[in-house]
């Protein structure tokens, strides 16, 4: 029994420390992916949830970062799947956004917006490698393509993007 009580006692403290340093980014995430600050919620909470439950699948063939993030965007994926989800506006602001760490200047507040247009594949791959600083390598596993892919996607983004910004008809 002790056994049991010291590894549900590791096990809790493990997720007391994930949550902590890993909260307000997949929230971030989530709600950027969702664009709904209820259902970024509870896409963390079940992402949180996921990793305790699959604490011992853990194989650390990723960094925790990585193996969280491919749970929540699987876990928004779903969600986004739902049949309500597909019968409800879905339109933000940038002030519906959770705090940044820094200000937004007005070149960050029209970037933000168009990257938020932008094709779910492509925004995917955007969020995790511009603003969750995730390698190429990373971005791959969390999404579950091949890193030439993710290069693929961040090109087209980045082009879209450049045209938007420039200008030009996207």
């Amino acid at each position: 029994m002790g056994a049991i009580c010291g590894q549900d006692s590791g096990k809790a403290s493990w997720l007391e420390g994930i949550v902590n340093r890993y909260e307000q980014p997949l929230l971030r995430m989530c709600f950027l992916y969702l664009r709904d600050l209820t259902l970024a919620q509870d896409a963390v909470q079940e992402t949180f949830l996921k990793a305790y439950q699959g604490f011992e699948s853990f194989r650390q063939e990723s960094s925790e970062e990585t193996w969280l993030m491919r749970i929540a965007i699987n876990t928004c994926k779903d969600m986004r799947k739902s049949a309500w989800f597909r019968y409800v506006e879905r339109t933000i602001t940038l002030d519906d956004l959770p705090e940044p760490a820094q200000p937004f200047s007005e070149d960050d507040s029209l970037l933000t917006i168009e990257v938020m247009k932008l094709p779910r594949k492509l925004l995917e791959a955007v969020l995790l490698y511009h603003y969750k600083g995730m390698t190429v390598y990373e971005v791959a596993q969390a999404l579950g393509i091949t890193a030439p892919s993710v290069s693929a996607r961040l090109k087209k983004a980045h082009d879209k993007l450049r045209r938007t910004l420039e200008g030009e008809q996207a």
